[in-house]
């Protein structure tokens, strides 16, 4: 199922009931054009710079370059990841109030890249009332499965009693849970400025990068408003000093509300 979102709308209503039972549904949706070609041109290359620059995560280093949070440390993906489209549409797939968990520049590079293995995002997370997050992925450059994108399992969102899998490890997901090999995949290429809604549950994976170009996207990842810590390690939290129960809430962690006012 797929939509156009209007480049002037945050309010989300763009975003026919269709699309939302979509997502609701299989945990995950295809919205073309949620920024515009040239936008998306734009952040591509200020993407590559900014990773350049910025501290890329070593976990998973043969898949993909990783820089998290870097809304914080950069004014052009500061720009994308509040980008008010993005915000707008995530709360209303979702119909919850939310608030920003982090951004994330991914870039896969061409021909040395691994597979990113199927996996949820949500076991990584130290979050304890957290039922809706949402991540939208979007594609800075054209992504055809030979350079990358994406392969959902649809409608396991439900799943919350998996442990943290290993996106390095082609059997982590099937061996804890061995019933989903049998499930739907659905596979999504992408058009640079479209971008993928998925459930943070939502198993998913990608493939190498076997074009002659980098595979460049930005991912924002939205929670529910009230989420607390739960007293994990993380990258993002660990420079807080937070107590288990925290609320994320802050500077680092505005509401979609908030957003969709810029």
């Amino acid at each position: 199922m797929t939509t156009t979102l209007d480049q002037r709308t945050t309010d989300g209503s763009r975003l026919n009931a269709s699309l939302i039972d979509a997502y609701r549904r299989d945990g995950f949706v295809h919205v073309p054009g949620i920024i515009s070609a040239a936008e998306s041109e734009t952040y591509r290359v200020a993407a590559l710079d900014a990773a350049q620059r910025l501290k890329t995560m070593e976990y998973a280093k043969s898949v993909f370059d990783q820089c998290v949070n870097a809304w914080t440390q950069d004014e052009a993906m500061k720009e994308l990841t509040l980008h008010p489209n993005i915000a707008a549409a995530a709360e209303a797939l979702v119909g919850v109030k939310l608030r920003l968990w982090h951004d994330q520049i991914l870039i896969k590079q061409p021909k040395t890249s691994k597979p990113t293995e199927f996996h949820q995002d949500q076991p990584y997370w130290p979050h304890a009332k957290s039922t809706h997050p949402i991540s939208c992925w979007v594609a800075l450059c054209d992504v055809p499965v030979e350079r990358g994108c994406m392969t959902f399992i649809a409608g396991q969102q439900h799943r919350d009693d998996l442990v943290e899998q290993d996106l390095q490890s082609d059997r982590s997901m099937f061996e804890v849970c061995p019933e989903l090999t049998w499930e739907k995949r659905v596979t999504v290429p992408l058009r640079a400025g479209d971008c993928t809604f998925h459930h943070g549950r939502a198993p998913h994976m990608a493939t190498p990068n076997f074009t002659d170009d980098p595979r460049v996207a930005h991912v924002i990842i939205y929670i529910d408003a009230d989420t607390v810590y739960d007293g994990r390690p993380h990258v993002v939290t660990d420079p807080l000093g937070l107590e288990a129960g925290s609320t994320l809430d802050g500077d680092l962690f505005p509401t979609a509300a908030s957003v969709r006012q810029r």
